[in-house]
């Protein structure tokens, strides 16, 4: 009887976390994080709600595994480039030199830090809690999970403020993860030897060594297709060991698989990777693991305690104190809005104060009614701060902003396609090693172009061009361009365009999500179209009404008919892409979150639209 319980309980469960994603979409409600939304469901189908989902060995572990994949994927986010501090400063909009990035988002956390500090002591003597150090970690712990997706939907993740706002965030998860971990070994009985944590982080070193020695073998390679996937194994295998041997130093299981997602970080694994493990882990671990944080959150024992309800609105005033004062700093170098904008969304926290809350609740530092307090705050930030953040964040930034591109390599096709980006919507920069005299004097006056002594990685890394949005690669060499693209592509750059020749080449780029093109099949293409459809090429070569495909990132307009579009012009919509799928518009077809529509018009009507759909900084 027992195990049909558990089928039902997994069912329900799981099929809630399925039609949660649905529901925000159908009712528009995309301003809520998916995650928290799954807490919310659990709440109301657990012992806050109708008491329907009862745990049990099944849930218990999936929800285990889900919170383990969580942490893993939380070290996996942290972009280590973010730390070498070495990018080239130019100058803001207002006139003033950008800030170093490193220390500025050092500073701020300290400063954050510290005032947390202050504010867990004011808390203890209130009697609210007994503990400093855990009240200290919760308070200063910053979402991940709530900064990224925020900010790739502003289109700030390439911006000087958002790299800020994001190092800031990694800073706080990473120094909170080890202060939990240090929590742990001092409170937990049986586990006082902190030294011990130092054999979990000498096996992390050493396994970053052997990673790094295999990960570029030719037999992994060749392992990574098919039905071996020997990447996937090898992070799995990774994540169990440290998991296993954090257990047995006396650290937390999560404290390994954040560690295992810190090294595959390093590692720089590539993008196809990192998908798989974010759909694996997003698409069935995690989502079960929320759902069970609200089914186990009894809300209504809550009201019963006067002193927790009062805590609600005092640690939520705490926590939005704690960011925005120290990130006044940032005062120096940007507007008023933009800074209690940043504040604002450094107070979401979610997965760290589940995890420290749990864990205090464990090991008997704080009850159980004040574990469903904290967390419920932590809900309650991540609810509202990344809708105040989209609010309060000045909307001129996304009228003046351009996609940068950078092409290495200047020939007879770069060269003129780049002049003619420059004056739309695109911010090109051409880098070419050093020319000729004569050369350089013709080139100067015609084309801005960066001279590189060579295109080796270390003079690259010099440059701006891994911060850019699209690099297009197109040398003399071509297994320079490909050595030269997957580098790009492992530095995090979201579109990598490679001139390749070689059909062999091309298919190992293209594995990559790498973007080829080669003047061979380029002429063969347009030569068979001009015999088949030399209408379509005109159009396609027409600069004043020809094909662009613009992406709909504007939440506004999701949802909404053809019909009902407000835009003006001469814009006709020729094919709506939609996943895989190609749509013919028609008045009655919805608009949806990045579809990639297909348009013809002129080119300044054109640039509006793009501007009104994929640079909309408020959606």
């Amino acid at each position: 009887m027992e195990q049909h319980v558990s089928v039902i309980s997994l069912l329900i469960v799981v099929t809630m976390a399925f039609l949660t994603p649905i529901f925000l979409h159908r009712f528009k409600m995309n301003f809520i994080p998916v995650v928290v939304a799954e807490i919310i469901v659990g709440l109301i189908i657990g012992k806050s709600g109708f008491n329907v989902v009862h745990e049990d060995m099944w849930l218990s572990t999936l929800s285990t595994l889900g919170f383990i994949f969580l942490m893993f994927l939380s070290g996996l986010e942290i972009d280590f480039t973010a730390f070498t501090g070495n990018k080239k400063r130019d100058r803001l909009p207002n006139g003033k030199m950008e800030p170093n990035t490193f220390v500025v988002a050092t500073v701020i956390f300290a400063g954050i830090f510290i005032f947390s500090l202050g504010l867990s002591y004011l808390f203890v003597m209130a009697g609210f809690i007994d503990n400093a150090f855990l009240m200290t970690l919760i308070i200063s712990t910053i979402s991940l999970g709530v900064v990224v997706p925020t900010l790739k939907e502003a289109h700030l993740m390439k911006t000087v403020i958002g790299q800020i706002i994001l190092l800031v965030a990694v800073i706080a998860d990473l120094v909170t993860m080890i202060l939990l971990a240090i929590f742990v070994s001092l409170y937990e009985a049986g586990h006082g030897n902190t030294w011990l944590l130092l054999i979990l982080f000498a096996a992390g070193v050493i396994l970053y060594f052997v990673g790094k020695r295999f990960k570029n073998r030719s037999i992994i390679e060749s392992l990574s297709t098919g039905t071996v996937q020997i990447g996937t194994r090898a992070v799995f295998t990774l994540i169990i060991v440290l998991v296993g041997l954090s257990e047995t130093v006396g650290a937390e299981n999560i404290l390994g698989a954040f560690l295992a997602g810190v090294l595959v970080s390093l590692l720089s694994p590539n993008q196809e990777l990192v998908h798989k493990l974010d759909s694996f882990g997003y698409g069935f671990l995690i989502p079960i693991f929320f759902v069970m944080v609200g089914v186990n959150l009894d809300v209504w024992s809550l009201f019963s305690e006067k002193k927790l309800l009062l805590l609600i609105p005092l640690l939520l005033i705490g926590l939005l104190l704690s960011k925005l004062i120290p990130v006044y700093f940032l005062k120096i170098w940007y507007d008023t809005k933009t800074v209690i904008a940043s504040g604002f969304l450094l107070t979401s926290t979610l997965s760290l104060v589940i995890a420290a809350s749990t864990i205090g609740e464990r090991i008997g530092v704080i009850t159980e009614q004040m574990k469903g307090t904290l967390i419920l705050v932590a809900v309650i930030t991540s609810i509202f701060t990344p809708i105040v953040f989209k609010k309060l964040f000045p909307k001129e930034v996304a009228g003046g902003k351009k996609v940068s591109v950078s092409f290495l390599g200047a020939n007879q096709v770069t060269l003129p396609v780049s002049r003619e980006l420059k004056s739309g919507l695109y911010d090109p920069v051409l880098y070419h090693t050093k020319m000729d005299k004569s050369d350089k004097q013709i080139a100067d006056s015609l084309f801005e172009i960066v001279e590189l002594p060579d295109y080796s990685m270390k003079t690259i890394e010099n440059t701006k061009v891994y911060q850019s949005e699209i690099v297009v690669i197109s040398t003399g060499d071509e297994e320079l361009n490909s050595t030269l693209s997957i580098a790009a592509k492992e530095k995090g750059v979201p579109r990598v365009i490679a001139r390749i020749e070689s059909p062999d080449l091309e298919q190992n780029l293209r594995e990559h999500d790498i973007e080829v093109f080669s003047a061979f099949m380029s002429s063969k293409a347009l030569l068979r179209a001009m015999i088949e459809s030399p209408t379509l090429i005109n159009i396609l070569t027409n600069q004043e009404a020809g094909l662009y495909e613009i992406v709909m990132m504007n939440t506004h307009f999701d949802g909404m008919l053809l019909r009902r579009f407000p835009f003006t012009g001469d814009i006709i919509f020729v094919r709506i892409f939609r996943g895989k799928d190609s749509i013919v518009p028609h008045g009655d077809t919805e608009l949806q979150m990045h579809d990639r529509l297909i348009v013809t018009g002129t080119k300044e009507y054109v640039d509006e639209l793009k501007r009104e759909l994929e640079f909309c900084e408020t959606c």
